[in-house]
């Protein structure tokens, strides 16, 4: 909160004072008195907090003083009369005739306006371009320890040609985890279309389309499963992926596992990679 609001307010107070004290300034109708109020802490409201409150917020406080100044304005008979007694005089007098056709044209002007200029919606491309397999970090942290990408390797992918019984129950664990997790998103035969898959901007991942998990070797597909949207790079916007941090929920080992499923079901074999001489 910005601390020149203390001040502003006594200020306000101070201002109010000494309107009340001079007689020349005196202005007892209280309608005066709730418009000013009603616009002073408008003011404060808008000015004089740090960060900026958002306009719902604003909004949302000045129906609440607006209701509290009613309830000032109609809790005494007398004070009512008092502050509609202007209004009714503005309305009826026919001194006022100019000002008053003035008003009944510049108010509908004004919210015909306000609504044609907040109806222009200005239909604008992205800054840049999305890209779908946006560029990794060298490292990443996982659970307290670094991990280096381009020297990590699916410590299970061995298996498949040196145990094939004990690759398959990593298989076997990885569609548990699979369809205990990810199925809601990308869906039972992993082409995207979760019961949630509509819902998402972007819709999630098509591991069947030869254009995604056949193209990318495994230690980047472990790092966009354990660190999901969150650690997305600004090259992966404009859109924000719903993709969760799985590395709060699985283990490194349910990771691999759940990887190695993918790869599994789909038929596809990662992206080899490159030996660095």
């Amino acid at each position: 909160m910005n601390y020149l609001i203390i001040p502003l307010v006594f200020f306000v107070l101070f201002i109010f004072y000494l309107i009340s004290r001079s007689k020349r300034l005196s202005f007892t109708n209280p309608l005066f008195w709730v418009v000013a109020w009603w616009i002073a802490f408008y003011v404060i409201l808008k000015n004089a907090i740090l960060p900026p409150l958002p306009s719902s917020i604003i909004q949302m406080f000045m129906a609440i003083i607006t209701i509290a100044l009613f309830f000032y304005i109609t809790a005494d008979t007398q004070r009512l009369k008092e502050a509609i007694h202007p209004v009714i005089q503005f309305l009826v007098n026919r001194k006022f005739k100019l000002p008053l056709g003035l008003v009944i044209i510049i108010i509908p002007v004004l919210v015909a306006g306000k609504v044609y200029f907040g109806s222009q919606v200005k239909i604008v491309a992205p800054v840049f371009g999305r890209s779908i397999h946006p560029a990794p970090p060298t490292k990443i942290n996982y659970q307290g320890k670094q991990l280096i990408l381009n020297e990590l390797e699916n410590p299970y992918r061995h298996l498949e040609t040196e145990s094939p019984l004990d690759f398959q129950k990593h298989v076997e664990a990885g569609r548990k985890v699979y369809y205990n997790n990810c199925v809601f998103c990308h869906g039972d035969t992993l082409e995207g279309k979760g019961i949630f898959a509509h819902g998402l901007n972007p819709i999630p991942a098509n591991f069947a389309d030869v254009g995604t998990i056949a193209q990318l070797q495994e230690s980047y597909v472990f790092w966009r499963v354990a660190k999901g949207a969150p650690d997305l790079p600004d090259e992966s916007g404009p859109w924000s992926s719903a993709m969760p941090a799985w590395e709060k929920f699985l283990t490194e080992e349910e990771i691999w596992d759940v990887i190695l499923f993918i790869y599994d079901f789909t038929g596809h074999n990662p992206r080899a990679r490159v030996e660095h001489h």
